[in-house]
């Protein structure tokens, strides 16, 4: 499985003026398990983001989330891909691009399709692909504090 996806990023010059700084195929491709792919796009350690900070955010080395920080990445789920139930300490917006997907929860299954539009508040849950097509979808991962509950933390774990 590859993905070839085109990554365009701004900035400025000397000048002042908008720029393209990066306009490539992403290269930072990783496989965390069968059936999985993942391209890091941009990645941020700080709130405010610093928009001067040199550097590409594509090539800092890095979990699921980043501590005080952001994360984009893009995610490819095989027909048949190992099981990875997990939660994180973050607040998760996913786009789907392309193909379906189930994601598990505790008590539920929802199926997702392309177009499909998901906000993932630190839940535990897996990603599971019934189908016989690839399944693409787009992720932003925000540092948050930990879900709680019945007075419990709900700490990251898988």
């Amino acid at each position: 499985m590859s993905l070839n996806l085109r990554r365009v990023v701004t900035g400025h010059d000397p000048e002042g003026r908008a720029v393209v700084k990066i306009d490539e195929v992403s290269k930072d491709v990783s496989s965390g398990r069968p059936g999985h792919s993942a391209a890091l796009i941009w990645s941020t350690e700080a709130f405010p983001v610093d928009n001067d900070a040199a550097g590409d955010g594509a090539k800092r080395s890095l979990a699921t989330t980043l501590p005080n920080g952001s994360v984009f990445r893009v995610i490819e789920f095989a027909p048949g891909v190992a099981p990875r139930k997990h939660r994180t300490d973050s607040i998760d917006y996913a786009v789907v691009m392309a193909g379906e997907i189930d994601m598990e929860l505790d008590d539920a299954t929802v199926h997702l399709r392309a177009g499909d539009l998901l906000v993932q508040r630190g839940t535990i849950h897996n990603w599971v692909n019934r189908g016989s097509e690839p399944c693409r979808i787009a992720f932003v991962l925000i540092d948050a504090m930990p879900a709680t509950t019945a007075g419990g933390v709900l700490n990251a774990e898988g």
